[in-house]
């Protein structure tokens, strides 16, 4: 485990230091009675490889809990997003892989992961309307086969968003 946390580390301090361009709240229901809140911190980097592209590419920093009958978890993850403009009117689809350290591998008396480190990885479907954002995601949350068990869970999430600037 202190690999994962010295590599946690390792890639927060590799990233460029950006300011904040959002903040944002997950609120959403998944698999084995799972609900879960999250909060988060955005801001979006402009890479060479990207400025001839509709892309664009976010970086996502945040925190939550994943309470079920039996217990809470708590989460802490960053992932790379990448947004997509469905339309000129503020429409768009996302997607993301990135990673996820929780509190406990047991999320409840009959959910139990093998690990503590999760990949995350989603899609979504939102509308932006100038300052504020809503977005509708599909989260599913696995150790990507690194060790067994690996049950994974899928999320359905709403997110809303609050933009800086």
């Amino acid at each position: 485990m202190k690999e994962i946390f010295a590599g946690a580390l390792f890639l927060l301090v590799a990233i460029p230091a950006h300011a904040v361009d959002s903040i944002s709240l997950e609120l959403g229901g998944g698999t084995h009675s799972v609900e879960i809140w999250r909060v988060g911190a955005q801001w979006q980097q402009r890479p060479k490889w990207l400025k001839q592209s509709p892309w664009q590419l976010y970086w996502d920093l945040s925190v939550g809990s994943w309470n079920s009958g039996t217990g809470t978890v708590h989460d802490f993850g960053l992932t790379p997003e990448f947004r997509h403009p469905i339309a000129s009117r503020g429409a768009y689809v996302d997607a993301g892989i990135g990673f996820h350290v929780l509190s406990d591998s047991h999320i409840s008396s009959d959910l139990g992961f093998s690990t503590r480190f999760q990949f995350g990885d989603h899609l979504g479907i939102g509308y932006r309307f100038e300052r504020y954002d809503v977005a509708v995601r599909f989260q599913h949350l696995s150790n990507g086969g690194m060790r067994n068990p690996n049950p994974g869970i899928n999320f359905l999430l709403l997110r809303l968003q609050y933009h800086f600037g």
